[in-house]
């Protein structure tokens, strides 16, 4: 249900939903995703179809990083974020406001080129869009989603110990592909006794102490920047019943 939501929620920022467009179909259409057949047309169509406008915040960071980073080659990019995120508190209204002003010019030329394309397709070439809508947003979403948290500096996971005797005997197992040498270092994993794992128990034991500390501090900085939308579940704030029992 989530994956139809998400799909429904891009067909209805076009400016209209999938019931509309579909309001010539009859009774032949079930369900607005039970499309199989998309035609060679619509791969131009949506390689020609923009991309979401960056918020203030994340053109600030994305022009600030280079620079600090360039001053500070040896922190990491969540230390960096931190530095960025105090200047983007400090910063005037004035100059806040120039960043705001180019996500608005954005996001109207956005809007803008969404209904240039729209026009030029028919209700029924909308509704055959669908499916390959749902697969092309919903990954594009993925990577810049992916992108976007690594250029905010979101610590890695930590690693399991297998994960950590893995990558590190993988570069010496003997030449192979790396389906053999994997296979390799799977089974000397397995060969290894309780005391020898426990090395790697406790280097991931350590790297778990690691994320807790390192994405502790990175989430108190995205509440800082208003960006609550992306701490853990169980970290973001839950709305108070008004209701007394």
């Amino acid at each position: 249900m989530a994956l139809l939501r998400g799909v429904w929620g891009v067909l209805s920022a076009l400016g209209k939903s999938g019931a509309a467009l579909c309001a010539d179909c009859g009774g032949r259409l079930r369900a607005p995703f039970s499309f199989v057949y998309v035609p060679r047309w619509f791969s131009s169509t949506l390689s020609s179809y923009p991309r979401k406008p960056m918020t203030s915040y994340v053109r600030f960071s994305k022009e600030q990083l280079p620079i600090f980073k360039a001053q500070n080659p040896d922190a990491k990019n969540s230390e960096l974020i931190k530095k960025i995120a105090e200047l983007w508190r400090e910063l005037p209204d004035s100059e806040k406001k120039i960043y705001e002003d180019a996500y608005k010019a954005d996001w109207q030329a956005y809007k803008e080129e969404i209904n240039r394309i729209q026009e030029q397709l028919t209700p029924s070439q909308m509704v055959s869009l669908e499916k390959e809508i749902m697969q092309k947003r919903l990954r594009k979403k993925a990577i810049i989603k992916k992108r976007e948290l690594t250029m905010l500096g979101k610590p890695k996971r930590p690693r399991s110990a297998y994960n950590i005797y893995i990558s590190e005997r993988f570069q010496e197992a003997k030449d192979g592909s790396s389906q053999l040498k994997l296979k390799a270092v799977n089974e000397s994993w397995k060969n290894l006794s309780s005391s020898q794992k426990q090395v790697y128990i406790q280097l991931a034991e350590d790297d778990k102490i690691r994320y807790y500390n390192e994405i502790k501090s990175w989430e108190e900085q995205m509440v800082e920047v208003g960006r609550i939308d992306l701490l853990r579940r169980k970290m973001q704030p839950q709305a108070k019943s008004t209701e007394k029992r």
